[in-house]
């Protein structure tokens, strides 16, 4: 078997899409994930209720972990929210197993032992914050935090080898998968998600390292925004799980609406969690990224937009609407923030694009590829092309590509990783079992780049 073909044909591969804010996963070949759940995880001392039980291992005993929408949302006694990402990192490694297991007997309901496992990993980066960070610097850091990686994906693989027995695996940066999504080897994969804004290059199917800039200018960012926007104008957030009757009010007017009794003493943590679905709808119905650089005239004739709080408030939003999301492309003007030392959206790319070799620029102008839930904000591309165009130097053309369908947008590495494990040339690619038990955890660097 030398070079370790994996041909495994009969049975589909699966794909794990794994990001900060959610967990996609599904099988190779089909349009979309399976399954799509919150990576948020809550939390139990195992005395005190019931509710999911993890067998088998001694280091699950003693918790319990609420995984998936609905079990996630029924307010518990002191059940915490934790989530087993830091940075796009696998930080807690048995919260991961309980996500894994979940998958597994929830969504894919099949034996792990049948299906190779296709996993995204976040490209190890470093934080460029502000412009006055030299490359020399960069490359550094870059080395420094691409070791830590190299230890977790060793870890990674051996989970999925040693306790999924899994017949093959594979690793893929998420931005190589947008690209394939996207039907391009080589492009500027700009991935605005929940906690990060990052510009990543990637060129022939390889992310360039030296390339890659972060900016926590994103979409906890805005959420953050629109907090503040709530506390100014006095508005309570009020979670669903608590109201048990509302009556209709007119616009402006408090809300008149009953609290639930018996409601069980629910930790800060799990509280907050719930205020924050409130405000990503809000997010999502409301806000709008203005076409051109944010004005207080302009914006005071914006049409306004009705949206009602789930306790009954509600009222018209107008020149907010651009104003929270103008701080992801204008960092400057957002209060808080001091002096100019985010990046926001445009000047990520540019600065990205500017690390690389003069001679691949061309083609990543030629496609700058948009990913990510946060790119979901009403007129986000169209500013985005707006401002690209002014910075982008006269001899390249720039182009954007930005799938118009929410489900691509939202699921583009997933889609990316369905595309590559089911085509017949990838299947030699595989780290197959075999050649895990030959050559241990360390054949992950050699055959994931």
């Amino acid at each position: 078997m030398s070079g370790g073909v994996y041909g495994g044909d009969e049975v589909g591969a699966l794909v794990f899409d794994i990001g900060s804010f959610s967990v996609r996963a599904g099988y190779a070949g089909e349009d979309c994930p399976k399954a799509d759940f919150p990576t948020t995880v809550g939390l139990l001392a195992a005395e005190e209720g019931g509710g999911l039980e993890l067998e088998g291992d001694k280091e699950k005993k003693g918790k319990i972990f609420h995984i998936d929408t609905n079990a996630l949302h029924v307010p518990r006694d002191g059940a915490e929210v934790m989530s087993p990402l830091k940075n796009g990192m696998i930080e807690d490694w048995e919260c991961f197993r309980a996500i894994l297991d979940h998958t597994y007997s929830k969504h894919v309901k099949s034996e792990p032992n049948l299906h190779p496992v296709l996993m995204s990993e976040a490209p190890a980066s470093f934080e460029l914050l502000g412009s006055s960070n030299p490359p020399a610097l960069a490359s550094q850091s870059a080395g420094i935090t691409g070791w830590n990686t190299r230890a977790k994906r060793e870890k990674l693989t051996e989970l999925m080898f040693e306790q999924y027995n899994i017949p093959a695996f594979f690793l893929c940066k998420t931005a190589v998968l947008t690209a394939f999504a996207n039907g391009r080897s080589t492009g500027l994969v700009l991935d605005s998600g929940a906690t990060h804004t990052t510009a990543i290059p990637v060129h022939d199917g390889y992310v360039l390292q030296q390339g890659i800039v972060k900016s926590p200018l994103a979409g906890d960012f805005i959420s953050m925004q629109c907090r503040e926007l709530f506390q100014e104008m006095a508005i309570d957030i009020i979670p669903p799980y608590m109201i048990a009757a509302k009556e209709p009010v007119r616009e402006g007017a408090p809300p008149n609406w009953k609290k639930k009794e018996k409601l069980p003493q629910v930790s800060k943590s799990w509280h907050n969690y719930m205020c924050n679905e409130v405000i990503q709808d809000f997010q999502a119905s409301v806000l709008q990224v203005s076409d051109s650089p944010y004005d207080e005239q302009v914006a005071a004739q914006m049409p306004t937009v009705h949206y009602e709080m789930p306790n009954g408030y509600n009222t018209d939003y107008g020149a907010e609407r651009l104003r929270i999301p103008e701080g992801l492309f204008d960092p400057s003007n957002v209060k808080g923030l001091s002096g100019n030392t985010m990046l926001g959206v445009g000047h990520v790319v540019t600065t990205s694009i500017g690390m690389c070799d003069i001679d691949i620029r061309p083609g990543l102008y030629g496609s700058v590829i948009v990913t990510g839930g946060n790119t979901l904000l009403q007129g986000f591309t169209d500013r985005l092309n707006r401002e690209l165009s002014q910075k982008t130097p006269p001899s390249m053309r720039l182009k954007l590509i930005a799938s118009n369908s929410t489900m691509e947008r939202k699921f583009s590495p997933w889609i990316g990783g369905s595309i590559l494990a089911s085509l017949g040339t990838f299947q030699q690619m595989w780290i197959s079992k075999q050649e895990y038990e030959e050559g241990g955890k360390q054949c992950v660097e050699r055959k994931c780049p």
